[in-house]
């Protein structure tokens, strides 16, 4: 069994309540990393994986809304749990538009927390457990690179996908012979900030039809599932 300690990155500001924090996460086995300012915690994002991130919204240098929307912008699924004094509901639906997976009001009960924070870390490790796809899949003629973004063609063809298409790809190809429901592509591919229509989401389908079967008409591997979402089969 793997001893390797679950990493958090703490960006609160507020000294005490920093401290009090960091103590009782580290008191419930987790390895904190600390960060003071918004700017601070992008540089620690980058260079570092965590499996969670608790984050104030009021933050010097760059708000923690700010800090969501650009790590999210970086196609990076780290979950993050806003703390904010800020407890309007338009608040919390904008920090979770912009990427939050949770956003808990000061002041909190800190027995609350350390469950949110447990679920989080609980649901995420879910998450990754299920890919088992690498840097490389075969299915059929064709091959993809997610690392490259790029694929080859039943007919031999080296095309260059699209982030979003690789992102969407690895997603379905994950899920293989699951019916992969609309939402979780939203969440996944696009972020909660840009809301792609039902459209947008076939004319990848589409897309994927023409490089990759051998009949785009009567699909093999990509289906849409009318009203509910895609699914890839092999």
């Amino acid at each position: 069994m793997s001893t390797t300690k679950t990493s958090i990155l703490l960006v609160e500001d507020e000294e005490n309540l920093h401290e009090a924090l960091k103590l009782n996460l580290e008191l419930e086995g987790y390895e904190v990393t600390s960060s003071f300012t918004g700017s601070e915690a992008l540089q620690k994002v980058q260079g570092e994986y965590f499996d969670l991130i608790i984050l104030d919204v009021m933050l010097p240098e760059l708000d923690g809304i700010t800090v969501t929307e650009t790590i999210r912008v970086q196609n990076n699924e780290v979950p993050i749990l806003i703390l904010s004094a800020k407890n309007a509901s338009s608040d919390r639906v904008l920090g979770l538009k912009k990427g939050a997976d949770d956003y808990l009001t000061k002041p909190f009960n800190l027995e609350e927390l350390l469950l949110r924070v447990q679920k989080l870390i609980n649901k995420n490790k879910k998450m990754q457990e299920k890919d088992s796809v690498g840097d490389t899949y075969v299915f059929g003629s064709n091959t993809l690179d997610f690392k490259a973004q790029e694929a080859v063609t039943r007919k031999g063809e080296r095309i260059q996908l699209s982030k979003k298409e690789a992102m969407l790809l690895k997603l379905l190809i994950e899920n293989k012979n699951e019916v992969v429901p609309r939402e979780k592509i939203l969440q996944t591919v696009w972020g909660y900030n840009v809301y792609p229509t039902t459209r947008t989401i076939d004319n990848f389908i589409l897309n994927f039809r023409k490089y990759f079967e051998e009949d785009s008409r009567n699909p093999q591997y990509f289906h849409s599932v009318r009203g509910v979402g895609y699914k890839y089969t092999e």
